[in-house]
This record gives C-alpha cells, sequence and structure tokens, in this order.
C-alpha cells in the first residue's frame, strides 16, 4: 500500500504517562511531533513528512527501563526525521535502529553494579517495549515490539492493530485460550520480543487506512491490562484526545493501576464543510 501524502486531514493528540498506584518511579515514555519537535521539526509540515507516534515501556529496574524507553522513542524520531527514502523503509529503519541503541547502552552499562557493595549483582539487561504509528495522507502504518499496543477506532468499532510479544498471545490469537484465562497463569507477562534484548529484532508492520473521523491509541499494558476494550472503545468515541487520555489513564488508577500507564490518542479531524455560494 502507497500513502497519498498530498492529504492532510487535520490531527489533534494528546499523551498521558503515569506510575500508577504501586510502582514507585515511571518507566513509561510517550513520544509525539510537539514533545519531540527539535526531532520532528515544523508541524506545518508533517502532512508531507509524516506525522510521528510512539510508546514505550522500559525495563531493567534502577532507571535503566526509564533510559530504555526515553531512548528508544527519540532514537526513533532522529531517525525516522532525519533520514532520506520512502516512509514505510524510514519508519522499520528507525525501529530497528532504536533497537541498536538501547543493545548497545545496555552492553555499555553491563559492568554497572546494582548497589555500591563490590559483590552486588549485576543491574538486569535494560530492554523496552515500542509500539508507534505513522500517519501519512489517507494511510497510518503501526509498527511494534512487544506487548505495548495499538488500537484503532473507525466507524465505531474497536480494533487492535499490533501483535502482542508475549508467552501465550499465539494461543489467544488462535482461539485456544481467553485473555481472562492467560492472565490466571504464571509468566502471563512474560515478553517473548523487545527491544534491546538482542543485536537484531524483528518489527511488525501494518498499514490501515485513515479516515477522516478515526482515532488511534497507543498504550502500555498498564492501560490494556486493566481496561477493557469496551471501556477503551466508550472513552475514545466519547471524548477529545486531551480528555480522553485523562480519562483513559484515571480509569486505570481506580482500578488499581499495579503498573506503569499510558496513553496517547491522536484523532483525525474531518474538514469542516464548505459554504455553498449564493446563487
Amino acid at each position: 500500500m502507497k500513502p497519498d501524502p498530498e492529504r492532510d486531514d487535520r490531527l489533534q493528540w494528546a499523551s498521558l504517562s503515569d506510575r500508577g498506584q504501586a510502582r514507585p518511579g515511571n518507566e513509561d515514555f510517550a513520544g509525539d511531533p510537539d514533545m519531540l519537535a527539535a526531532l520532528a521539526g515544523p508541524r506545518a509540515s508533517l502532512g508531507t513528512r509524516g506525522a510521528l507516534f510512539a510508546v514505550a515501556d522500559g525495563m531493567g529496574g534502577h532507571a535503566r527501563g526509564e533510559v530504555a524507553s526515553k531512548l528508544a522513542v527519540e532514537v526513533l524520531f532522529s531517525t525516522f526525521y532525519a533520514a532520506p527514502g520512502e516512509s514505510a523503509e524510514k519508519f522499520r529503519r528507525a525501529m530497528t535502529t532504536a533497537n541498536t541503541a538501547v543493545r548497545r547502552a545496555g552492553i555499555l552499562a553491563a559492568p554497572e553494579k546494582a548497589g555500591p557493595d563490590p559483590g552486588a549483582a549485576p543491574l538486569p539487561p535494560m530492554g523496552t517495549t515500542l509500539v508507534a504509528a505513522l500517519v501519512l495522507g489517507q494511510w497510518v502504518l503501526f509498527g511494534n515490539v512487544g506487548d505495548s499496543r495499538a488500537y484503532l477506532l473507525q466507524d465505531g468499532r474497536l480494533e487492535q492493530i499490533s501483535r502482542d510479544h508475549t508467552c501465550f498471545a499465539d494461543e489467544i490469537r488462535r482461539g485456544l485460550l481467553t485473555e481472562e484465562a492467560v492472565a490466571r497463569l504464571p509468566l502471563h507477562h512474560l515478553i517473548t520480543r523487545s527491544l534491546g534484548a538482542r543485536d537484531e529484532v524483528d518489527v511488525d508492520l501494518f498499514w490501515r487506512p485513515w479516515q477522516p473521523g478515526s482515532t488511534l491509541l497507543l498504550a502500555t499494558d498498564g492501560l490494556h491490562g486493566i481496561v477493557d476494550e469496551l471501556g477503551i472503545a466508550t472513552i475514545l468515541a466519547s471524548r477529545q484526545p486531551a480528555d480522553a487520555v485523562r480519562a483513559l489513564i484515571d480509569t486505570a488508577n481506580e482500578a488499581g493501576a499495579p503498573d506503569n500507564v499510558t496513553a496517547l490518542v491522536v484523532r483525525s479531524v474531518p474538514s469542516a464543510p464548505r459554504a455553498r455560494r449564493a446563487t
């Protein structure tokens, strides 16, 4: 599928991240063309260059997850907007470059210890999930590694676009297990693919039409693991992006939010109808 860069429906977006009710810190990170304007460039030119959005959920503890998620998103933006070439290939390359950056950062930090004690164990590996969306004309390209998710709300229907890279994700997709049943199994949160775990990473990519009135959501598992899809769809359909991210975070916190919670919402605003000329 090839996007039509000439079409530039107006976009509204907002993001919000919260440490939740149980975690002492926040290892999630979200990026959009306003937050990372120094990397994305002028907002007015996003229609031709593409509007990039991303959410990452870091892993590693001792602030290493926080470093990994922020590094992944910033490298994604800097690589995509600085590179020449076709948008889809730049997007894929930016995802893999983010993996290399996180991998190198983890290797360089490997000799560090968890504390001042010389006998302390090495810090755990540094890694992060990453889910991203590139809005370009009448198409949107999604990519993900890990279990942070991308959803698309169109014509009143909420669709999970991304694929979870977890132990039981394939069984859920084939209908062999339900998400409710998996939630009761040990190691159900174990991630099988992440940035920083290996020298190379496989990135899942998905094209979808981007129609006026469409809404996309990028979220970490602190949100989609707590708020069900009906609740997510209801909030996205009834609120503007800034209100929607606040309501999503509040709903997760009210339910206990045992993990960090991050939501990024983007909406395509239909153009106002042109006034008819009097005859």
